[in-house]
């Protein structure tokens, strides 16, 4: 007997149908003669709504109490899904994150992680029943509840998979896997049935949607064999068919991995880059820069440092569009007089294109086959960053899906290979 985690997501677990449709799954699994413990999100849309709500009646809802009503919605549909389940004739129940508990730190609406107590769940599966357990949710040491952030379920669903020693947490989704890329830009586009946590990590960091890249940190440490898969399908479907459906993302590398260089293309809309021209080449002028953004708790991307020329730089960095007015307004009225740049210039129309694989660590001339691809379609490339497995590009947006239909097919990723389904 196994020990398996299911996650659902919102369109999962969207209406009444779904939801017995994700009970008749479930009862599956459970007849099969596993242990199931199950991770909901929210019901499609609830949780907009509720912030909606608290939008209505405050422009800036105090956080802790935004915490309080966002985790409703988890309960709601944590507590419809045992209901179905027992209808089924299934034994089940369902708790909340403080009942568990899931104790997170005291960051509210971003809070992480800290120790999961599984006893009760524990208890409950020897007794035969499915467990149920509210996802993007915790409690902190002062007994508040906290969310996780967007996307937060997916996390909540590893991290119990990983404090249980779980076999495999499946995340349940609207699509039947991960693709080289994303199908609606590259109609070619493959599913791939094995990709490694690294550079599944790189995916979300990059611009996949299909994941919570803390889920991917989470179960990277923790060693958790999770598998991407469709809630779409007919619920009934063999479990032994089941189980090896979608995408498996391990941490066990193989021969078969390594034979493909690049493995995906991820890309990002989400980018504004700006730039401070003439800035004094000075020690910690990065620092100057820099910090005053980090305080503003503004997460920067890839940054450039040119080549001094008569003691000045131009120092280049890109930023996400939400938080790009907030930028330029730091550096007009704070950073650029304090370090005495001579001009600031920006773009909120380029886009990050990024290519993936574990196989570009053995492989040389993948950086060059990509500037060279990208050249050949009239595309010009404004700032380069690269790691062991990845390299990305800043261009401008209009050219996004050009390049990512180009690179797709130069690195061979629209070829079909289901020999092994190489990636």
């Amino acid at each position: 007997m196994s020990l398996i985690v299911h996650k659902y997501g919102g369109t999962s677990m969207g209406s009444v149908e779904r939801i017995q449709n994700v009970a008749r799954r479930v009862a599956k699994w459970h007849a099969a003669g596993h242990q199931v413990v199950v991770v909901p999100s929210a019901m499609s849309g609830e949780t907009n709504r509720l912030l909606g709500l608290a939008k209505e009646i405050s422009p800036q809802p105090d956080a802790r109490e935004l915490d309080m009503l966002a985790s409703t919605g988890e309960q709601a549909s944590s507590s419809l899904l045992a209901m179905a389940l027992m209808a089924q004739g299934v034994a089940a129940r369902s708790y909340t994150g403080w009942q568990v508990p899931i104790r997170t730190d005291s960051s509210f609406t971003r809070a992480r992680i800290r120790s999961i107590d599984d006893a009760r769940i524990r208890g409950d599966l020897d007794a035969g029943r499915v467990v149920i357990v509210t996802g993007f949710q915790g409690v902190d040491d002062e007994g508040n509840i906290t969310t996780l952030g967007r996307g937060g379920s997916d996390t909540s669903a590893v991290a119990v998979a990983a404090a249980m020693k779980a076999k495999e947490c499946l995340i349940f989704t609207d699509v039947d896997g991960v693709y080289t890329t994303d199908p609606r830009v590259v109609p070619e586009a493959r599913r791939m049935t094995v990709v490694s946590f690294e550079e599944m990590m790189e995916m979300a960091s990059l611009g996949s949607k299909v994941l919570q890249i803390r889920s991917v940190e989470f179960a990277g440490k923790y060693h958790v064999p999770v598998r991407v898969l469709s809630s779409l399908t007919d619920p009934l479907i063999p479990v032994e068919e089941e189980m090896v459906s979608g995408t498996l993302i391990t941490f066990e590398e193989d021969q078969k991995m390594e034979a493909a260089v690049v493995s995906g293309i991820a890309f990002s809309r989400d980018e504004a880059k700006v730039t401070l021209l003439a800035v004094p080449d000075t020690p910690g002028v990065a620092y100057s820069i820099l910090g005053p953004v980090a305080a503003a708790n503004i997460d920067v991307d890839m940054i450039l440092q040119n080549q001094s020329v008569q003691g000045t730089t131009d120092f280049s960095f890109t930023v996400n569009r939400n938080d790009f007015a907030r930028t330029l307004d730091l550096l007009k009225n704070q950073i650029g007089p304090a370090v005495g740049a001579g001009e600031i210039v920006s773009d909120d129309k380029v886009c990050k294109v990024s290519i993936v694989g574990i196989g570009m660590r053995s492989h040389v001339g993948v950086a060059s086959l990509m500037f060279r691809t990208l050249s050949e379609e009239g595309i010009n490339i404004q700032m380069i960053s690269t790691s062991e497995i990845k390299t990305s590009v800043i261009i401008n947006d209009k050219y996004m899906e050009l390049a990512v239909r180009a690179l797709h097919k130069a690195f061979g990723l629209d070829q079909d290979k289901s020999e092994e389904d190489k990636i």
